[in-house]
């Protein structure tokens, strides 16, 4: 891919879990003597933490270090989130670090099994119907037209997922309060609520004008082969 820069991976969580990080994105800016001299949860703040690196390449003896800051237009993920009404944090779809899964029976780990959703969630619950396999940390999708529904509160939902087979594609469709979302889209869905999946990454499901209330939001696959792994709130 043309990268000529150093990359940390952390497939393991290794670096993720020695930081008892909780938020994606976070960041932590660290000097040259290796000390963590500020962090960042979240976007936004955009012109706090460049000046945060103007300051630490200064004290490292850094020449030519000015103090003009890149113009940030913020848009779709980049957008900061609603702090005041954000009541969702994130969660995980996969066992191992998932919380409030309400389908009857709970989960069954690393076995194929159909789920069903229950006849009403919680704020913060959510559940799974059809057939899927939950694992450490993806649940995939093994039949067409299985579903996940979760009650949130937040002006954003985004949903790491995608096809588990490289070079495949599967459609879906999201709904809020059991509606297309219209207005209230995000940037990988349109009015009617369709997407597609073409790569594992974070989609943006829903944005939502104020006011913001508990609302609850469903994405239906129409094919197999799906993994999901992680709600982010916004």
């Amino acid at each position: 891919m043309r990268i000529d820069y150093p990359v940390a991976v952390d497939n393991d969580h290794l670096i993720w879990r020695a930081f008892h990080n909780q938020y994606w994105p976070a960041l932590y800016f660290i000097d040259a003597q290796g000390r963590i001299r500020h962090q960042h949860l979240g976007e936004g703040a955009y012109e706090q933490s460049e000046m945060v690196i103007q300051r630490l390449l200064t004290e490292a003896g850094a020449g030519g270090i000015g103090d003009d800051l890149v113009s940030v237009d913020p848009r779709g993920l980049e957008v900061a989130a609603d702090w005041a009404s954000l009541k969702s944090p994130e969660n995980y779809v996969g066992y191992e670090r998932s919380q409030n899964f309400a389908s009857p029976g709970g989960a069954m780990l690393d076995k194929p099994r159909m789920y069903q959703l229950p006849a009403r969630l919680r704020l913060n619950e959510w559940a799974l119907s059809g057939d899927w396999t939950v694992k450490k940390e993806p649940a995939l999708l093994n039949t067409a037209n299985g579903s996940i529904a979760y009650r949130f509160h937040a002006r954003d939902l985004n949903l790491v997922m995608g096809p588990a087979a490289p070079g495949t594609s599967v459609q879906f469709r999201v709904r809020i309060d059991g509606q297309p979302p219209g207005a209230a889209h995000g940037v990988d869905v349109d009015e009617q609520g369709n997407g597609t999946l073409t790569e594992q990454r974070l989609y943006q499901l829903i944005r939502q004008s104020k006011p913001i209330a508990d609302r609850q939001f469903e994405i239906e696959f129409l094919g197999p082969g799906v993994e999901a792994f992680a709600f982010t709130f916004g």
